[in-house]
């Protein structure tokens, strides 16, 4: 079969299966399948495909009629124009993500002192490493509760040849360095939402938390003043809809709101709880 074929049945499939991105999705399976680039596809439209090629293209086409993730089945995913390797360990990087880092960057321009960030929940290690790599100044901990979750990030800051230390524990538990920003990605989804059909592969440790999706959020900030420097910032992702009670919950413990957009809530430090 020649690649405009593959391309038009694969589409036409992915269609059938309502996945948006359908053609998108199927240049991305062949592509990496014969190890090319999606511009290569274009040039190429009648070359045959090797059969060996073949069948792995079909195989990974049925994954995503799955609806398996097309991060999970390439291997990878793009994050603030750098690739960071994923696998079902860990969560696949959003784009409403690559807002955090924005902000940290707006927040933080006019910082050249040595700082400490701490990436809480870290996955991949996409927010954190990419801190790294934008402020040479910054000194990184990466923090999971996820072994294999740690395991995944250290290939990524090794990749990216990113500088940080990779420590395992849950939220700020035993945490003892003082830090100055904290990135917060945690679980904020309710099992009650309605979810894409994709979540189903992603792990369940990464997204879902009791209390409408807050319990995790809402242990960290408690303990977040006890780590925290005076006027440190605090990044958290999480539903529109939880930051009012977010925003409340911090203000108990010492916070006042820094910036919301979209996902991204910052709190700034100001006291301890009186």
């Amino acid at each position: 079969m020649i690649i405009s074929e593959w391309l038009k049945i694969a589409t036409k499939s992915l269609k059938t299966a309502n996945i948006p991105s359908a053609r998108l999705d199927a240049e991305l399976i062949l592509a990496n399948t014969l190890r090319k680039n999606r511009t290569y596809l274009h040039a190429h439209l009648d070359e045959e495909i090797d059969p060996r090629r073949f069948d792995i293209a079909n195989a990974r086409l049925d994954l995503r009629l799955d609806r398996v993730p097309i991060a999970y089945i390439l291997g990878y995913k793009e994050f603030y124009g750098r690739r960071f390797t994923v696998s079902p360990s860990v969560l696949i990087p959003r784009p409403e993500s690559e807002d955090l880092i924005s902000l940290f960057l707006e927040l933080t321009a006019s910082e050249i002192a040595e700082k400490v960030l701490i990436d809480v929940g870290t996955g991949s290690g996409c927010l954190g490493i990419t801190a790294k790599l934008e402020r040479s100044n910054l000194s990184v901990i990466l923090s999971d509760i996820s072994k294999p979750a740690l395991n995944i990030a250290e290939k990524n800051a090794n990749a990216l040849n990113a500088d940080v230390h990779i420590q395992q524990q849950s939220l700020l538990n035993g945490q003892l360095k003082p830090v100055d920003y904290i990135f917060a990605n945690l679980p904020y989804v309710d099992k009650s939402w309605d979810v894409s059909p994709e979540l189903q592969y992603e792990p369940e440790i990464a997204l879902f938390a009791e209390d409408e999706g807050l319990k995790l959020i809402l242990q960290l900030i408690s303990q977040a003043p006890r780590c925290l420097t005076s006027e440190g910032l605090l990044f958290i992702e999480a539903d529109p809809q939880q930051h009012n009670r977010i925003i409340d919950e911090a203000m108990k413990n010492g916070f006042v709101k820094e910036r919301v957009l979209n996902y991204i809530l910052v709190l700034r430090f100001i006291c301890t709880q009186n």
